[in-house]
């Protein structure tokens, strides 16, 4: 017999899951209260690193349904969400997404749903990393210095390779000047 479940998550304390048992009632499934599985944790938070998702998927059995409002209620990530999928599809666990039609996503519509979502996911990623790149090619032709700024001025650099040329100890100016070990020796390398 097909058990249905539903996994109704919220981000924040001041939040409540209460309109997304409603739009699972409303559509028609009937879940029983004890299958409602509710938690308040961050969407950035891994599905299966969850406290209350862990434990609803060792409930789980194969034949079980299990009911979302939005993708997003089980991970911002894509890779995330669709690696939580597979999972439940592994273990014979459908999974529904009331957002995307109902449409179950371990059925081979529901695969392709994914893999168009998680495309997109891609596409968009590569945007944001066009964009950055373009931005910080646009910022050292302008002449700008990107990265954090020395904790040594030139001075100072030109009088650590000095007494490092004279055998001074990286820990010695470390101490002397108040940095690391390490930005001494970036101090060392730059000419």
């Amino acid at each position: 017999m097909t058990r249905t479940f539903s996994y109704c998550r919220v981000s924040t304390a001041d939040q409540t899951t209460d309109n997304q048992v409603r739009e699972i009632e409303a559509a028609g499934f009937a879940v029983e209260p004890h299958r409602v599985v509710t938690e308040t944790v961050s969407g950035s938070v891994a599905a299966m690193e969850r406290k209350g998702f862990r434990k609803l998927t060792e409930r789980l059995e194969k034949g079980d349904v299990l009911i979302v409002t939005k993708l997003d209620r089980l991970g911002r990530n894509a890779m995330d969400v669709r690696a939580t999928i597979e999972a439940l599809a592994l273990a014979g666990v459908r999974v529904h997404c009331l957002a995307l039609g109902g449409v179950d996503l371990t059925s081979p519509a529901g695969r392709m749903t994914m893999s168009v979502i998680a495309a997109v996911a891609e596409f968009e990623r590569d945007l944001l990393i066009e964009r950055t790149q373009s931005g910080l090619d646009r910022a050292r032709a302008a002449g700008k210095t990107l990265g954090r700024p020395s904790a040594l001025t030139g001075d100072q650099q030109a009088a650590i390779r000095a007494s490092r040329a004279k055998g001074v100890s990286l820990g010695t100016l470390a101490a002397e000047y108040g940095v690391s070990r390490a930005a001494i020796q970036r101090a060392e390398k730059r000419t």
